[in-house]
C-alpha cells in the first residue's frame, strides 16, 4: 500500500496512529511512535502541553494521576523531574518525551498532527508560539498540522506561523458550535476532525463541498471503518494502525 507523504489522500483514506500505536505501547511516548511506523501508519496523532519550564512535553492529561499515579499538574513540575517520572498503564510502561525528541525519532517520512492540549481556563498563546518555533526548527511543510479543541488556540498559532497547516477538533458532547464547527469560517482550517459518530453522509458531504478533509476519531472497530470508507473519508484515526491498514486494504481488494 503507497505511504502518504503529505496530508492528501493516497486513493484510499490516511491511517494516522492515535497517541502512536496506543493499543500496543504507552501512548504518547517514543516506542508507541516507532510501533506505529512499523504498522505501516502514515503518521501519528499526538498532545502537546508545556510544563513548567517551559519545554513542549508530549502528554493528553493536565496532570499526573491516570498514568503515573501522582496529584501533579504537568504544567507545575519542570522538565528535569518530569522527565524522570515512570509512566504505567496495564502492562504498558513508558516515560513523557519532548516534542522535539519525538519529532527526530520520527523524521521526514511520517505524518504527524500535533493536537493543541488548550482548554480555554489556560492561557494557550504560550503553548501555542513554543510549538511554531520548533516546527520552524524542524521546517515546516506538508508534513505537519496543527489541531485543536480550541479556535482560538489555532488563531494563535496562525499568528505565529502562518503557513502551518490547522485542523479543528469536534467531539458529540460539546456544544452545538463546537460540534458542528461553526469557528470554521474565520480558521480556515484545511481539515475538520470530527469524533466519528458526527461523521454521516449528509455532514460528510456538506464538509467536502466546503473543501475540507475529514479525519475521524477514534476509529478501531472494522464495522466503523467500512462504514467511514464508504463515505470516503479522509483520514482514520486508530489506536490500531495494523489492523486499520489490513480492513483498508480488504475493502479495497473486493
Amino acid at each position: 500500500m503507497q505511504k502518504a507523504t503529505s496530508w492528501e489522500r493516497v486513493g484510499r483514506p490516511l491511517i494516522i496512529a492515535h497517541r502512536g500505536a496506543s493499543a500496543r505501547e504507552l501512548e504518547n511516548t517514543v516506542p508507541a511512535f516507532a510501533r506505529a511506523r512499523e504498522e505501516g501508519a502514515d503518521g501519528v496523532e499526538l498532545d502537546v502541553l508545556l510544563c513548567k519550564t517551559g519545554e513542549v512535553v508530549v502528554f493528553h492529561d493536565d496532570d499526573l494521576k491516570r498514568l503515573a499515579g501522582r496529584p501533579e499538574n504537568v504544567e507545575d513540575v519542570p522538565w528535569s523531574e518530569l522527565r524522570q517520572v515512570p509512566l504505567v498503564l496495564g502492562e504498558r510502561r513508558g516515560c513523557i518525551p519532548l516534542l522535539s525528541s519525538v519529532l527526530e525519532e520520527l523524521g521526514p517520512g511520517m505524518l504527524v498532527n500535533i493536537e493543541l492540549k488548550a482548554p480555554r481556563a489556560r492561557p494557550y498563546e504560550r503553548l501555542a508560539w513554543a510549538v511554531a518555533d520548533l516546527l520552524r526548527r524542524h521546517g515546516v511543510g506538508v508534513r505537519f498540522l496543527v489541531s485543536s479543541f480550541n479556535p482560538l488556540a489555532l488563531l494563535a498559532l496562525r499568528t505565529f506561523s502562518p503557513s502551518t497547516p490547522l485542523a479543528l477538533l469536534m467531539a458529540k458532547d460539546q456544544s452545538l458550535p463546537l460540534r458542528a464547527a461553526w469557528a470554521r469560517g474565520f480558521i480556515r482550517p484545511v481539515a475538520l476532525h470530527p469524533e466519528h459518530a458526527l461523521v454521516h453522509g449528509s455532514s460528510r458531504e456538506k464538509w467536502r463541498r466546503e473543501g475540507y478533509a475529514v479525519n475521524a476519531w477514534t476509529v478501531d472497530d472494522p464495522r466503523e471503518i467500512a462504514r467511514l470508507c464508504s463515505l470516503d473519508i479522509d483520514g482514520l484515526i486508530t489506536n490500531r494502525p495494523a489492523e486499520t491498514r489490513e480492513v483498508v486494504e480488504g475493502l479495497r481488494a473486493r
